[in-house]
């Protein structure tokens, strides 16, 4: 069953169409922006956030492409069920989903953060539906974690103050004093502490298997690496991990943080777009 929330909105000057699927587990509410007759392009937002973490990029990329952005279940207005599980594969078998109800075949798939490995899990699951990978200030494995006392916030307790919020958010961002956006905060406050918990320890877990260079070798999709070289989460010296992959292009943004998409949303644009055009797939 899939519910509209009624006409679309604009978004940045870009009418964004949004409907909530209903999949086995939980509601998924999904984003759709750009010409239905463009190539797919589907963004991943990271651990405690949501499809609005795009929202300044994607009118930069509804010129060329079909945007889809969906609220991974436990976060934005997707359903956060207590009984459910959070692990990355079940996150990614659920996008997987998204784009069979939506008609896609093939999508170009872009992932900011701990999205990134969910993008990673959805192309080892379906490799004939995704056919190249944008990771965006993805860690490559636990040895890239900047651990700080801020990264713990909001875990001992529930729900955490407004100061507390702030300080778990700030390292999103490249420089101390940036003014984060409210509805990054509105995301956070909106999950339940087991969604937040369980999505955080699910990204830890996957990573402790095996590190994504090891797992995109094998899958061998065309792959972009976007770090901002100011990261505060994932030490951006990491990104080189990344060369190990045949053929993967890897690309520092002096001066952005932990958020490009945010931070700097042309730049970002300009890079995700020079890669799409080479690798995404015309509909017929």
């Amino acid at each position: 069953m899939t519910v509209s929330d009624g006409s679309p909105h604009v978004n940045g000057g870009a009418a964004t169409e949004s409907s909530t699927l209903s999949l086995d587990d939980g509601d998924i509410y999904v984003c759709q922006d750009g010409l239905r007759d463009a190539p797919a392009l589907l963004l991943i937002h990271g651990s405690a956030s949501s499809t609005r973490s795009w929202d300044p990029l994607v009118p930069l990329l509804t010129g060329s492409h079909r945007v889809i952005r969906i609220d991974l279940l436990g976060h934005g207005r997707s359903a956060k069920p207590a009984d459910r599980s959070y692990a990355i594969p079940d996150q990614a078998r659920r996008a997987g989903a998204v784009l069979d109800r939506l008609g896609v075949e093939h999508a170009v798939v872009g992932g900011h953060s701990s999205g990134g490995v969910v993008a990673t899990a959805l192309a080892e699951q379906r490799p004939d539906l995704v056919t190249a990978l944008a990771l965006i200030n993805t860690g490559p494995s636990l040895d890239a974690f900047i651990a700080t006392e801020s990264a713990a916030i909001g875990l001992s307790q529930w729900p955490p103050t407004d100061e507390q919020l702030r300080r778990f958010a700030s390292t999103g961002f490249s420089r101390a004093g940036y003014k984060i956006p409210e509805e990054f905060l509105d995301d956070v406050r909106g999950m339940t502490h087991q969604s937040l918990t369980m999505s955080m320890r699910a990204t830890r877990s996957y990573l402790e298997q095996r590190a994504l260079p090891d797992r995109l070798t094998v899958l061998g999709k065309p792959l972009l690496v976007i770090f901002g070289e100011d990261d505060r989460r994932w030490r951006s010296s990491s990104a080189s991990d990344y060369r190990a992959v045949p053929g993967a292009r890897v690309e520092l943004l002096p001066g952005l943080g932990h958020s490009p998409l945010l931070e700097d949303p042309p730049r970002t644009a300009t890079s995700l777009l020079a890669f799409t055009a080479i690798h995404a797939v015309r509909v017929d």
